[in-house]
């Protein structure tokens, strides 16, 4: 499998499910959701490069996804201007979205 439907099975997924967390936690306002799928094409593509050519450790990923959250909660605080708030999101975000592929990968494992 090439990389591309890779990197596009992990991106697609990842907006759609912190999407949903941004309207669960009543964000409105479009600027900061159209934000966020800018920032996850911006931090998931260069993550899941880095993990498919570099290293795949446990490691790797939990030291990426730690980058990706501050990363995320910086560019969040540009548009609301608010860093609890922006910190909230992003941990929200990724922690559910992270959760979600990682039930999705031991349903696939094991069914």
């Amino acid at each position: 499998m090439t990389i591309i439907p890779i990197l596009i099975l992990a991106l697609i997924p990842t907006i759609l499910i912190e999407l949903a967390v941004l309207l669960l936690l009543r964000e409105r306002r479009k600027r900061v959701l159209a934000s966020s799928v800018v920032v996850n094409v911006l931090t998931n593509v260069p993550l899941n490069l880095y993990i498919y050519y570099v290293s795949n450790s446990l490691l790797a990923l939990l030291v990426g996804e730690v980058i990706v959250v501050l990363v995320e909660a910086l560019w969040y605080y540009v548009f609301i201007k608010d860093l609890s708030r922006s910190f909230i999101y992003s941990i929200l975000c990724n922690a559910i979205s992270f959760l979600t592929g990682l039930l999705v990968q031991i349903f696939y494992l094991f069914f």
